[in-house]
């Protein structure tokens, strides 16, 4: 019996371990995506229809 729980206490510190890193991973993940969204908003405003190329 005592090989039993020995094996699930060590099987249960694998899984917390295996669910932090997948955790820490998609936290890292979703911080890259913020941060690449950000950088690509553009910074000035389109041009107002006045400053527009006369088009025919």
């Amino acid at each position: 019996m005592s090989d039993e729980s020995e094996n699930s206490g060590i099987a249960g510190k694998v899984a917390m371990a295996a669910g932090a890193a997948i955790g820490s991973a998609a936290i890292a993940a979703a911080v890259l995506w913020v941060k690449r969204r950000r950088d690509k908003t553009p910074d000035a405003p389109p041009p107002h229809p006045q400053d527009a190329p006369e088009t025919d």
